[in-house]
């Protein structure tokens, strides 16, 4: 058994014979593989043969380079597929650059690639002799581990599984009742897969294919476990024109061609540079959209997606069956990924979704839940939740907080104000006492579940200030309101977070929360005392005696911290090392997502990053502004004169003393919209605001084409 799953049972009932086609598929894939890159060749293998970027880009052209051939021509030996080229340890980007693992950088390529040849015959080698354990000297190779571990199991099928990822091989390895190194490279990993599977008589007979088969078709980590799927919103072309191409041809489809492969680009900052470069219009407001673009890239088979037109319509919902390619012979729209797609769940929603005027949107889980349970109200099918349908699934950010308490036992939400620290905390509190229906509720729903919570014993709010100290919060004498006779009588009084261990300790198998806003306006040191040892997890339980009462203390194992704290007032760096060690730290951005929507000519989330990309230009990402800036009542500002009191009477006071009196540097964050000779902003009616911020941070480009 593991998780509730008995692994060996669903062995025994798991039809082999239901996979010969793949088998087939893979035997000849395999087969391609030896024939245009035998063994015996592998010596003499020019760059141009092996490398992406020199090659034909066509996943079936009979000349394709190994690269390519492994990772897109060769699907049923097992996916590498996602992410960026940067797995096959070298390559030429579409500028003419070559891109290199670090210890190759600064080669010239023909040196760079006969090291890494020599350290591929190497392992050809170290496994023909079966000697598996000289795969870890190979230093080259542990920068592409995954198409290392694939070209292994082509080449030697009887001595690895056609398994690839480091995270799912350790996943598969406690599974089936192994253990999992965190810092084994795939290779060994498969090696210590393929002997437990060797071990177990439930696998007798079984080839390499049926045992991959069957563990990613029955315990498919990427759709369980702590790594939640994100849904996405992805419109079919603007206003769903593409949608009969989409759906006849079961893939999604997004533009941006200039931009070529997005597997050649490694991180956000990479694609927005070429985003700039080809878009010039949208005045360095795209790093957003690089991040959506990249987890297109990234969607994994079995993710989930929706297929939306406008605001208020949903297409169809879609599970993604394959990984993203790059088709240059589609005259337009050449970034796809392949997705079978569910009609059944076209409708009409009850309300538009602001965030859905973009290409891309993030959909919340309780939504996707209720426009994929059937117009009659029938539950949703059971299969669903096993194909990542989270109808109890949580929010990314959410589960990240969980997550972060579950491994660390505390977490510090950090980011610039404005970005709704306190509320995911809340929320999290929420989920963590059993109460996660409340958080896709009504904003007057969500807000009495919340209050109800604290009215409770099991969740605690406090903020902490300058003059909040160790006896507020641990133990501490103070006057006794309730004492007779003259003069004035002291008390032992328990502190909020000594009182909430007590009331922990008698209750061990429920959480219980202590919420810490404005964590960094406490002097922490004082205020924890000796309790900052005793939040380390390996320390809960153990007693402690309090120098003040002389008891004796410990903090219980079922209790949670969440601490919050602005950027803004004091960097992360600024808290104390031993603090730091103790907490993880999770960064709370702006979001652009969560004020998608448009006032006159203004695209309100393009306006809102471009803006934040000024701020971080001319001062530092820690004083951006938050979207809860530019909301009212939890839903994007809508009217001119809405904005109008946001911009002169929330953001620009905020600039202005982020600015200090200086203004040269406002003037450079707001542009056209401060007076150059007085250095005073702009006074203008409201409905000619949304035209002058239109013009000065998007260039009238709003880029939706939801």
């Amino acid at each position: 058994m593991h998780g509730g799953v008995d692994v060996w049972a669903a062995a025994a009932a798991f039809d082999r014979g239901a996979v010969t086609e793949d088998e087939a598929q893979a035997d000849a894939e395999r087969a391609r593989v030896l024939a245009q890159f035998p063994l015996k060749d592998w010596s003499m293998l020019p760059l141009e043969r092996y490398a992406l970027g020199v090659d034909a880009p066509g996943a079936h052209t009979p000349g394709m380079g190994y690269c390519r051939l492994m990772e897109f021509g060769t699907s049923h030996l097992g996916s590498i597929r996602g992410g960026s080229a940067a797995k096959h340890i070298m390559y030429r980007h579409n500028s003419g650059e070559w891109r290199m693992a670090a210890p190759l950088r600064g080669r010239e390529p023909q040196d760079a690639w006969a090291r890494l040849r020599a350290q591929f015959l190497q392992a050809f080698d170290a496994v023909d002799r079966q000697e598996f354990d000289l795969l870890d000297e190979l230093e080259l190779l542990r920068f592409g581990p995954a198409l290392v571990t694939k070209s292994l199991a082509a080449y030697f099928p009887d001595h690895f599984l056609p398994v690839y990822s480091a995270e799912h091989l350790r996943h598969f390895l406690i599974l089936l009742g192994g253990t999992a190194e965190a810092d084994s490279p795939a290779w060994r990993s498969n090696r210590r897969l393929l002997e437990l599977v060797r071990s177990r008589p439930e696998f007798g007979g079984w080839s390499g294919q049926q045992v991959m088969r069957f563990l990613y078709r029955h315990h498919d980590p990427r759709a369980t476990g702590s790594k939640r799927r994100t849904i996405w919103k992805i419109a079919p072309g603007e206003r769903g024109n593409r949608w009969a191409e989409c759906r006849e041809g079961k893939f999604i489809c997004v533009g941006w061609d200039a931009l070529g492969d997005l597997g050649q680009y490694q991180n956000d900052t990479e694609l927005k540079a070429a985003l700039d470069r080809h878009w010039p219009g949208r005045n360095g407001g795209s790093l957003t959209l690089a991040r959506r673009l990249l987890a297109f890239r990234d969607l994994e088979t079995g993710d989930r997606i929706v297929a939306n037109r406008g605001t208020d319509e949903v297409l169809a919902t879609g599970t993604v069956i394959d990984s993203y390619r790059f088709v240059p012979d589609r005259p337009e729209f050449q970034h796809v990924v392949p997705v079978e797609w569910d009609t059944s769940h076209a409708q009409r929603l009850g309300r538009p979704q602001h965030g859905w005027r973009s290409t891309f949107a993030k959909v919340d889980p309780a939504l996707f839940a209720k426009f994929t349970t059937s117009r009659a109200g029938a539950p949703v099918d059971p299969g669903e939740a096993q194909r990542g349908d989270p109808a109890g699934a949580l929010p990314d950010d959410v589960q990240a907080v969980l997550d972060a308490l579950e491994r660390k036992g505390q977490v510090i939400l950090h980011g610039p104000p404005g970005t709704g620290k306190t509320r995911l905390a809340l929320g999290a509190a929420l989920a963590l006492t059993g109460r996660a229906d409340a958080l896709g509720a009504e904003p007057g729903e969500r807000a009495e579940a919340q209050a109800e919570l604290l009215r409770g014993d099991r969740v605690r709010l406090v903020t902490f200030h300058p003059s909040y100290g160790y006896e507020d919060f641990v133990e501490g004498f103070k006057p006794d309101l309730d004492a007779t006779g003259p003069g004035l009588t002291l008390a032992l009084k328990d502190g909020l977070f000594h009182d909430l261990c007590r009331r922990a300790s008698a209750r061990p198998d429920q959480p219980f929360l202590l919420v810490i806003d404005e964590i960094n306006r406490g002097d922490l040191p004082r205020v924890l005392g000796e309790l900052i040892t005793l939040l380390e997890l390996d320390k809960r339980g153990l007693p402690v005696t309090l120098p003040v009462s002389g008891r004796s203390f410990h903090v219980p194992p079922n209790v949670r911290v969440i601490g919050t704290m602005n950027t803004a007032d004091r960097s992360v760096s600024h808290l104390d090392a031993a603090i730091r060690r103790r907490f993880a730290f999770l960064p709370v951005d702006p979001d652009p997502d969560a004020v998608s929507g448009t006032i006159g000519p203004l695209d309100l989330a393009a306006f809102f990053e471009a803006l934040n990309t000024r701020i971080a230009r001319h001062l530092d990402t820690d004083h951006q502004i938050g979207h809860a800036y530019l909301l009212r009542d939890g839903e994007p500002i809508a009217t001119e004169d809405d904005l109008a009191a946001a911009f002169h009477h929330e953001v620009v006071p905020l600039l202005e003393d982020y600015c200090l009196g200086r203004t040269d540097l406002l003037g450079l964050i707001l542009g056209s919209l401060v007076d150059a000779d007085t250095g005073r902003l702009l006074q203008m009616p409201p409905q000619d605001l949304a035209d002058a911020l239109t013009a000065e941070f998007t260039g009238g480009d709003s880029g939706t084409d939801a």
